[in-house]
């Protein structure tokens, strides 16, 4: 028979546990998320967002599951697509930018010309153009091109590399003060651009060497390098998926924002697997078809109910709550939680260093992973084919994302109502301990009045 007491008594474990992480590993944890490079890249890719979402609203005009709908656009189709194509399918450029930028800021660097020396070096390193001899009359006109393919999420750690690589030539040279020095009457427009002459044919040379002279093409390289750990923390692997949701809530229980500690590492690889499935409905139009399971959306739409840690549910708990503190958390909590924003309960109840909720937290999305999963792997759900913002919804980011699929909407509900039934046991527990305290201070105040 089930006795909260020895509920109790693996908490308490638990506690125990995590006071033993929060001071081992917890503060290299933080080293780690805050190191200079890795907080570039985040910060680098997160600034392109907005593209983004643009390009996956446009994936949606153009697959709108209406009879008729597709003969409807025929006329526009090609334009359609084109917003896609210079938003996500050359995203690489635009992380190369954003990437430099960030790092350029850290170092006190010109923002502006660090950007286009990793755009350059990228460009130069990943991009062999194509010289077409004689044109095909409606076809292709004769001269150099330059392939778009190369330039989309396929590319995205070359573009990583070279923005890093790019920036540290910049820093070494301005160190060095192996540099052009204008005069003090010349604007510091023109006089960055100067400093930066010298980097600039550095840069331009060693990418140019390295793949129009040795042949070596970086991001494909990086890319080969790196398939065993997208095929693990992305792609396909259930077990990789719930590494990746597993870690994120882990972090969060010790303080530190999950997704801002891992966001460096995993989400190059989720832009990759999105793009990818974005490019792959585009031609085929059928979101079943599609190569990779666990994106970023599938974890925000399936896992992530009101926030990391599906929280939602907990929210609701809150408010039917007797304790006086939870049902005014859960009330204010409601509404951004709707929009999966859930800093006030994790940081309000809390869940963070707090054993009893800290166990649900990271039991329920580990669950719906596997859930969700399974319905995925059998055909019942499609894959994610957008990318929507994170503040749309669940149920309806799910439905859009999924192209406007019933199933997808329902899975939510689904993981919602046991998400609920796993955080009831050990909210009533909490609820019991926040009674007990607001009856002591009831009491102790009554006293004081005496």
């Amino acid at each position: 028979m089930f006795k909260y007491e020895n509920l109790l008594g693996g908490i308490n474990i638990m506690s125990k546990f995590m006071t033993l992480l929060e001071e081992k590993v917890a503060p290299v944890v933080n080293k780690i998320g805050s190191q200079r490079h890795l907080r570039a890249v985040r910060n680098g890719i997160i600034s392109m967002l907005p593209l983004t979402i643009v390009g996956s609203f446009f994936v949606i005009f153009l697959n709108v599951p209406i009879p008729g709908y597709e003969e409807l656009i025929a006329p526009i189709k090609a334009s359609l697509d084109i917003p896609f194509r210079y938003t996500v399918g050359i995203m690489s450029i635009y992380v190369a930018f954003g990437i430099a930028f960030q790092l350029a800021k850290s170092y006190n660097l010109d923002e502006l010309t660090s950007g286009f020396l990793a755009v350059s070096g990228f460009l130069i390193s990943s991009v062999v153009p194509i010289n077409v001899g004689k044109g095909v009359e409606g076809v292709i006109a004769g001269g150099r091109w330059m392939p778009i393919a190369k330039l989309s999420a396929s590319s995205l750690f070359g573009a990583i590399l070279a923005a890093i690589i790019s920036v540290e030539i910049y820093k070494f040279f301005r160190d060095k003060n192996i540099v052009i020095k204008m005069p003090d009457g010349v604007p510091p427009a023109v006089a960055n651009s100067f400093a930066a002459l010298f980097p600039a044919i550095a840069v331009i040379l060693l990418f140019w060497i390295i793949r129009h002279i040795l042949g070596f093409d970086i991001s494909e390289a990086l890319a080969t390098l790196l398939s065993p750990l997208k095929g693990i923390l992305a792609g396909n692997s259930l077990l990789g998926g719930l590494l990746t949701v597993f870690l994120i809530l882990f972090f969060w229980v010790m303080g530190i924002h999950g997704p801002a500690i891992l966001g460096p590492i995993v989400r190059p690889i989720w832009d990759t697997t999105i793009a990818e499935n974005m490019d792959a409905f585009t031609a085929s139009g059928n979101a079943h078809a599609l190569p990779n399971i666990f994106t970023e959306q599938f974890l925000q739409w399936f896992l992530w109910i009101g926030g990391s840690g599906m929280t939602l549910p907990l929210v609701f708990l809150f408010m039917i709550s007797k304790s006086r503190f939870l049902k005014d958390l859960g009330k204010l909590s409601l509404l951004p939680g709707i929009f999966n924003i859930n800093e006030p309960v994790i940081f309000g109840a809390p869940i963070v260093m707090n054993p009893i909720l800290a166990i649900p937290f990271i039991i329920v999305p580990v669950i719906c992973t596997i859930i969700s999963y399974i319905l995925t792997r059998a055909g019942m759900v499609p894959m994610m084919m957008a990318k929507l913002p994170f503040t749309v919804p669940a149920p309806i980011g799910a439905l859009i994302s999924t192209n406007w699929s019933i199933m997808a909407c329902i899975l939510v509900f689904i993981n919602f109502f046991i998400g609920l039934v796993i955080y009831y046991p050990f909210f009533r527990i909490y609820e019991k301990q926040l009674l007990d305290q607001e009856k002591e201070a009831q009491m102790t105040n009554e006293e004081n009045i005496i």
